[in-house]
């Protein structure tokens, strides 16, 4: 087969064309690989921040329903500044990234391929979800989120922008899971998912550190 002064022959082209297939087959899981990677670093770094939020946010008692001078637990869009909180309508200065102030209609936050939920406990310690656009559920008891919240993180698209699951609660420790079924809005863990069996709906007992959770899933502890 000739060659033209300025081309390549077929044979030429057909090399090229496997070499850079042989490329992408290699770069392109490596680069899917350190995309889960760094969303599920994020996850979890936002999580540790959530921790610091909550943390702040109960101790300078900016939500008090109860009027008893205890600050509760927030939503996101109640740390975020977005909205009133509890016993103070006034909008106070925020603790939590201005990010969280986008709450969806499932009352989710969505931001670096997860999706977060936060639940606050109501009369009978049951996880109540933070409402469409951000708030907390009327059915949140003043006295249980004194002490008591939990919050999760999910892939937005299982096996494209993240694997596992994440949890945490005012114990600060993260613990995680895989569970392809968590994947998307509306579509993550129940609000005791990653308790210890017993307990029913409730969000006040202990966390599924090192063992099954009450979704059935092996939750583990995350570093």
């Amino acid at each position: 087969m000739r060659r033209t002064e300025t081309g390549f022959t077929l044979i030429e082209l057909m090399v090229v064309i496997a070499i850079i297939a042989i490329i992408a087959a290699i770069a392109i899981p490596n680069l899917l690989s350190a995309r889960l990677n760094s969303n599920e670093t994020a996850a979890i770094a936002t999580l540790r921040n959530v921790v610091s939020s909550q943390s702040q946010f109960q101790a300078t008692a900016r939500a008090d329903g109860n009027n008893n001078g205890i600050g509760e637990y927030g939503t996101f869009a109640e740390m975020s500044g977005a909205v009133g909180v509890r016993g103070n309508a006034l909008l106070h200065p925020t603790v939590l990234s201005t990010a969280f102030r986008t709450v969806n209609a499932n009352g989710e936050v969505v931001r670096s391929g997860y999706t977060f939920a936060m639940y606050l406990p109501d009369a009978g310690g049951d996880g109540l979800a933070e409402l469409a656009g951000g708030g907390a559920d009327g059915g949140v008891d003043a006295d249980l989120a004194e002490t008591t919240w939990c919050c999760y993180a999910w892939p937005t698209n299982f096996g494209s922008t993240g694997n596992r699951t994440f949890f945490v609660n005012q114990g600060g420790d993260i613990v995680g899971t895989e569970d392809l079924d968590y994947s998307g809005s509306g579509a993550g863990p129940i609000s005791n998912a990653a308790f210890a069996p017993g307990g029913g709906a409730t969000i006040t007992g202990n966390t599924a550190t090192g063992m099954t959770g009450r979704d059935g899933n092996f939750w583990r502890q995350v570093g």
